[in-house]
């Protein structure tokens, strides 16, 4: 590909230089367009008119079907959240449970809270089961082998890494559980920028990733994958008049996916957004942008080694990590590496690897090679 040709930052209009898409991404041009017309349009026709159902349906059934493309699953099988905490919820407080169960999860304090919390809030009900990791935070399979077992519940992984970029090699714990155990995968930070997001070739009965990181659609929206076969599996959060109806005067029955998950949703300009963004990236090509990704992340790490005083964190292959880069500088706070860069109007993020502050950047496609190498010199100058 001639990464030249693919040069998209003119869509991404922003006086800075901005490297934190690993926490929110920016959007492009069309998606706040796309946001203007819906509100205009909508108010139009009349927020609570008959003629806005019909147009809001459409909206809904849009955005279905781009993320649905992108992860290789049926429209329906995609709920429309707020956030990736919003979809781990739905399973962590959905399936039924009892003491003689267990979960297995990876790093404990090493995972993202989002995927952390909602299963440590479990452990007075279940054995929450913990496997160890290396320095990248990548497990060994002998262990989870030796941890499954007859009253394992859930097995629950992020696809990669918020704090190293490691791509978990998830696919073949799906081939290992073979549809038996229930498989949860947190796709927040690869869903967009990672071109292998296949929920048949996982395997996986739920997923859950949001659109405001890698897929570039605004804050305070989300997308849960449920299984049309898993549904069953999970008791909804919550029950409403889209949810739900009556079977007789006082029983209660739950609608089909994806009505089922999403009652009270009303989001439907953020949706807007999220559905322009996710055709935007699926016409670029999600393959493109992982290509260039990695060699705007690899062109960063290999221009700042030539510093003596940098460690690095996380893999050393580029096709083992996403384009995050973590990294310290001997002698300077990651909090005040951070400050002064804002100032120089260029944005990073400090993150964590267990107790230890780190520094992290995290390109996106929009993103060019001059911009890398004004950020390596601005740092080099500190």
């Amino acid at each position: 590909m001639n990464l030249d040709s693919k040069d998209v930052s003119i869509d991404f209009p922003y006086k800075k230089i901005y490297l934190n898409n690993a926490s929110v991404s920016l959007m492009p041009i069309q998606s706040i367009e796309a946001m203007k017309e819906f509100l205009i349009s909508y108010n139009s026709v009349g927020p609570d008119s008959l003629e806005s159902e019909p147009f809001i349906s459409e909206k809904l059934r849009n955005t279905r079907k781009i993320i649905s493309k992108i992860i290789n699953s049926q429209p329906d099988e995609i709920i429309l959240t707020q956030s990736t905490t919003d979809g781990i919820n739905f399973v962590a407080n959905g399936l039924s449970l009892n003491q003689q169960d267990n979960i297995i999860i990876r790093g404990m304090s090493h995972e993202h809270h989002a995927n952390f919390y909602p299963w440590l809030r479990l452990k007075n009900k279940v054995e929450i089961k913990n496997l160890s990791i290396d320095e990248n935070g990548f497990f060994n399979f002998e262990d989870f082998n030796q941890f499954l077992d007859k009253n394992t519940k859930l097995v629950s992984l992020s696809h990669a890494l918020y704090n190293t970029g490691s791509i978990l090699p998830i696919e073949n714990i799906g081939k290992i559980l073979d549809e038996k155990i229930p498989f949860f995968v947190d796709s927040a930070q690869t869903v967009g920028c990672v071109d292998n997001v296949d929920v048949k070739n996982l395997k996986c009965n739920f997923m859950s990733f949001n659109g405001s990181k890698w897929l570039c659609g605004p804050m305070g929206t989300g997308l849960f994958y449920c299984d049309r076969k898993s549904s069953d599996l999970i008791e909804p959060l919550s029950i409403g008049g889209e949810s739900a109806m009556l079977f007789d005067e006082s029983n209660l029955v739950f609608k089909s996916l994806p009505e089922k998950f999403q009652t009270g949703f009303r989001n439907y300009v953020g949706i807007v957004g999220l559905e322009s963004s996710a055709n935007y990236l699926y016409q670029y090509g999600i393959e493109n942008i992982r290509r260039k990704n990695i060699h705007l992340s690899t062109m960063f790490k290999e221009e700042l080694s030539k510093n003596r005083n940098v460690t690095f964190y996380g893999p050393e292959n580029p096709e083992d990590r996403t384009s995050i880069i973590s990294f310290n500088l001997e002698g300077h706070e990651p909090q005040t590496v951070v400050e002064k860069l804002e100032k120089q109007d260029i944005i990073l993020a400090v993150r964590e690897i267990y107790d230890k502050k780190i520094i992290r950047v995290s390109p996106h496609f929009f993103n060019t090679e001059s911009e890398i190498l004004k950020v390596v010199d601005a740092i080099r100058k500190l």
